[in-house]
C-alpha cells in the first residue's frame, strides 16, 4: 500500500458510480472527428476518448434529427398536466355528487320504508 508522509493513501473505493455526460459541443467534435477518420482509425478515436460505436451512432442519429443538444436528465414535463388537473377536480366534483346523490336515495329508501311500515300497522 502507498504511503505519503508516513500515512496509509485513501484508496477506498467510492460506493456509487457517476454516469458520464457529454455536451452537445463534445459530440458534434467527436463526430466531425469520426467522419474524417479513414478505415480503422475510429477504433482508435473510441479507445482514446473512452467511447463505444453506440454513442456514435446514437449521436449520429440525433444529429440527422436534429435533436442534438444538452439535455436534462430526470423527469420530462407533461404537456397535458393541464388537462390532467382539470380532469381530476373535475372527478373530484363528481364523486361528491354522486355520495350526495346516494344518500339522498338512502334517505329516500327509508323514509318509504317508513311509510309502508305505518301504512301496515293501520288498520
Amino acid at each position: 500500500m502507498a504511503q505519503q508522509n508516513g500515512k496509509r493513501a485513501d484508496v477506498e473505493v467510492q460506493p456509487r458510480a457517476t454516469r458520464r455526460t457529454f455536451s452537445a459541443e463534445y459530440k458534434r467534435r467527436i463526430l466531425v472527428e469520426a467522419d474524417a477518420c479513414r478505415h480503422g482509425q475510429v477504433g482508435a478515436l473510441l479507445g482514446r476518448e473512452g467511447l463505444y460505436y453506440s454513442h456514435l451512432a446514437k449521436w449520429r442519429g440525433e444529429r440527422e434529427a436534429g435533436t442534438l443538444a444538452d439535455r436534462t436528465r430526470g423527469l420530462k414535463p407533461n404537456p397535458d398536466r393541464a388537462q390532467v388537473d382539470r380532469l381530476a377536480r373535475e372527478n373530484a366534483a363528481l364523486k361528491r355528487k354522486l355520495e350526495q346523490a346516494e344518500a339522498i336515495i338512502e334517505a329516500q329508501k327509508k323514509r318509504a320504508r317508513l311509510l309502508d311500515s305505518r301504512e301496515n300497522e293501520q288498520p
